[in-house]
């Protein structure tokens, strides 16, 4: 057997009563609510299985997914142990915690502060997100350059692409796009435009904020969204983690790069399936897991 990766999921994987199976069974994964909710302004508990407002609020939001995936793997540790791990977006935040380069404690009020940076950043309504689906990502990068105030924000998988930005330049984006042949150019219930040059000032911000943080050499490496490469140092986390922000995220990139380097099982720790979809349609050949109910821990039995 190769290489064994933890990954975690990115805002829009948050449901209502995500994790409460874990918590209502385990006592460590409750402690992982408790921790959130000591150091929070916010009752995560209240907000992961009762707020189906908040839970979609993206300042809420973060926190909440965050502490889920992280509740979720302190089980999943108990069976299997990874060689790196990885996550997407938001998600890189609890692959930070499972190499314990980032403590939780920190790493939930850290993306409090982001959700509430990434969503004041730029007003509701001015900005959004795009699906971009079947094209060539060189297509999707020559509109971009093309048009002021659109950008590549996720490289997902081979045929899907987001594109961000303000809305007036998304819908030229749109129609350059369809008038190149694209077929299917979709808008996202996204709040902004999460992962642009629009969010620039938010990465600053966030940069200020984490230098109050502490963080350690990861036990074993992580992938970072910004070059889809290995992180092993403590020196690159800070500056990677401001600069996330406002780059484009690189998936695929970072599946692929993790395959190259022998890893052939991914287990998708939080909820949704978003991850193990996309890395099915990245390389069908590599085994895919995902945690998201106590039966799930089953399979990780057979590892």
């Amino acid at each position: 057997m190769g290489k064994i990766a933890f990954v975690f999921p990115g805002q829009g994987a948050q449901v209502l009563e995500m994790g409460k199976e874990f918590y209502d069974a385990y006592a460590e994964c409750k402690e992982v609510f408790t921790q959130a909710n000591a150091v929070l302004d916010v009752d995560i508990t209240k907000i992961c299985f009762e707020d189906k407002e908040k839970i979609n609020l993206t300042e809420y939001t973060q926190p909440a997914l965050l502490t889920v995936s992280v509740a979720i793997l302190k089980k999943v540790e108990q069976y299997i142990k990874p060689d790196v791990a990885a996550g997407l977006s938001l998600g890189e935040y609890a692959a930070l915690v499972a190499t314990e380069a980032m403590t939780f404690q920190d790493a939930v009020q850290v993306t409090r502060k982001r959700g509430m940076y990434m969503q004041n950043e730029v007003p509701v309504g001015q900005g959004g997100m795009y699906a971009v689906l079947g094209a060539d990502n060189s297509l999707v990068e020559e509109v971009c350059q093309e048009i002021a105030d659109v950008y590549v924000a996720n490289y997902n998988c081979p045929g899907q692409v987001i594109i961000s930005g303000k809305v007036e330049a998304l819908k030229e984006a749109k129609e350059q796009l369809t008038a190149k042949g694209v077929k299917r150019v979709l808008p996202l219930k996204v709040s902004g435009p999460f992962h642009s040059g629009m969010l620039v000032g938010a990465g600053e911000k966030l940069a200020k904020e984490l230098e109050q943080v502490d963080v350690q050499t990861p036990k074993f490496p992580y992938v970072t969204n910004v070059t889809a490469q290995y992180v092993t140092e403590t020196a690159p986390i800070k500056s990677l983690l401001a600069q996330q922000v406002s780059s484009s995220v690189r998936w695929e990139e970072s599946v692929r790069n993790m395959i190259a380097d022998g890893v052939d099982t991914f287990v998708e720790i939080g909820p949704g399936k978003t991850l193990t979809n996309l890395i099915k349609k990245i390389d069908s050949e590599v085994t895919t897991l995902h945690v998201e109910k106590i039966a799930d821990l089953e399979q990780l039995q057979e590892l």
